[in-house]
């Protein structure tokens, strides 16, 4: 053996272990997650297929985000996020009135909106979509609260990371 060889073959029983994979910011993640308010779950994928996202492309909230940070791997922990941090606050001018006759054109022109009811809206675009949650309901126009659901809200953020790339 030369002397390289003994070099790289002490260099190799030198380096350390490098223990589980840790989350950076970019990383691919597959996990199981629940969001939840004051009222209870808003998200939760225990129950069926986890979730597989990338860090930074607007999946999670960048409060959410920040959190996986650092963890490793097969980490399952919870996280208590202050109300306003994890989604804003709620902003009064996400409340719009949007009349019947262009629910109608964007939809069903028979649909009898309750209060509770959560409805997609197409982007500009028409690429993507965004939702809205009846508030008020009146023959001519019906009331959306474009909010997240749990803006101003204080928000448990639970997780189970199964696999970080």
């Amino acid at each position: 053996m030369s002397i390289t060889d003994e070099n790289t073959a002490q260099a190799a029983t030198d380096a350390p272990d490098s223990g589980p994979v840790v989350v950076e910011p970019g990383a691919f993640l597959t996990l199981h997650y629940r969001l939840s308010g004051p009222t209870g779950d808003i998200i939760n994928t225990f129950a069926g297929k986890p979730a597989t996202l990338s860090l930074g492309n607007g999946e999670l909230s960048p409060a959410v985000e920040q959190r996986l940070i650092g963890l490793p791997e097969g980490t399952r922990t919870a996280f208590d996020i202050p109300a306003g941090e994890a989604f804003g606050e709620r902003n009064p001018e996400m409340q719009q009135w949007v009349a019947r006759s262009l629910l109608a054109e964007l939809g069903d022109p028979d649909e009898q909106y309750q209060p509770g009811d959560v409805v997609q809206f197409p982007t500009p675009d028409g690429l993507s979509q965004y939702a809205g949650a009846v508030q008020k309901v009146e023959e001519a126009r019906v009331l959306f609260d474009f909010n997240h659901p749990l803006a101003g809200q204080p928000v448990v953020f639970e997780v189970q990371l199964i696999g970080v790339l």
